[in-house]
């Protein structure tokens, strides 16, 4: 997901391949079923480019990460303490821009 978001657009298994072999040696099928089961998922959508698939992340990181968050502070038994904790560990930078966006949601 790293490298279909940093590359942004659309993605054959063929162009995911290239980059990836740069830093490891795979195989395109390898590729292919990778992107297979991320588009399963739901992560990826696909279309028809030629004789194959093109991927395109369904959502941005900053999409994704804010997702995982409200799926794993669900399962917390304590969401309060969890989100203290959070919070607590923090950059100062970030909990300002917390701060505004709270303001923000008044």
């Amino acid at each position: 997901m790293e490298m279909v978001w940093d590359k942004g657009g659309w993605l054959t298994p063929r162009e995911v391949l290239d980059v990836l072999t740069a830093e490891r040696d795979l195989a395109y099928t390898t590729v292919m079923t990778i992107l297979v089961r991320l588009w399963r998922k739901g992560l990826l959508e696909r279309r028809k480019d030629g004789r194959a698939y093109a991927y395109h992340a369904v959502n941005s990181r900053e999409e994704w990460t804010a997702r995982r968050m409200s799926e794993l502070l669900e399962v917390a038994d304590d969401r309060a303490g969890a989100l203290n904790h959070f919070v607590a560990g923090m950059r100062k930078a970030d909990r300002d821009q917390l701060r505004r966006l709270l303001r923000i949601d008044r």
